[in-house]
């Protein structure tokens, strides 16, 4: 696991709850409003990476107070020994949540399997025939996006669906696309846009 950052409390990223958050280095998208785009690099020499051992130490330590991990990005699924990872937080009675771009669905059902999550943020870019182009890979396929969707749906897991609206990049008619795109029941927010420098 490359851990780039790492928040010992948050009251916001997973509410209602107590949680830490982990931030892993390395994304596969190019979202040209990303606001972690320090973490979009496999490795960074610009960044100081977080000890795993120190995180699961607080961890540990905290887990009175602290009951859940939010791990985010960067792409966490990229991660190889994520799932290990995961599950020593979990042996600790911790809750975790994933926050996720859909792009790996075989690594997510393999978490969803293990019943290592508690919650799925999915981020849903661009109307499916957009996609490339909003994530900055004109040629990349939606698909694997479309099946960690489906996975969600199948394991009932606890879930959200989440759409920056870009200005300039999503138009009305392309968020009522969104919109439509998704299953009935599945909570869908908008995020707000915080603006920074175009990749």
């Amino acid at each position: 696991m490359k851990l780039a950052g790492f928040v010992p409390l948050s009251l916001c990223d997973y509410p209602g709850h107590i949680a830490a958050v982990v931030f892993t280095q390395g994304c596969n998208f190019r979202c040209p409003w990303c606001h972690n785009r320090h973490l979009l690099a496999a490795a960074s020499s610009t960044v100081a990476a977080v000890d795993q051992a120190e995180v699961l130490q607080v961890l540990h330590e905290r887990r009175q107070r602290v009951n859940s991990l939010v791990i985010s990005g960067g792409e966490p699924t990229l991660q190889e020994g994520l799932e290990g990872f995961v599950a020593r937080i979990k042996a600790m009675r911790i809750k975790v949540k994933l926050d996720t771009n859909g792009s790996r669905p075989a690594i997510l059902q393999r978490l969803l399997t293990a019943d290592l999550l508690d919650f799925v943020a999915l981020d849903i870019k661009a109307p499916w025939q957009l996609y490339g182009r909003l994530i900055g890979l004109p040629a990349w396929d939606p698909t694997p996006v479309k099946e960690s969707l489906a996975l969600l749906s199948a394991f009932q897991v606890p879930h959200l669906l989440r759409t920056t609206r870009v200005p300039d990049l999503l138009s009305a008619a392309e968020c009522k696309q969104i919109k439509q795109q998704l299953p009935p029941g599945s909570v869908h927010v908008w995020q707000e846009y915080r603006a920074c420098a175009a990749l």
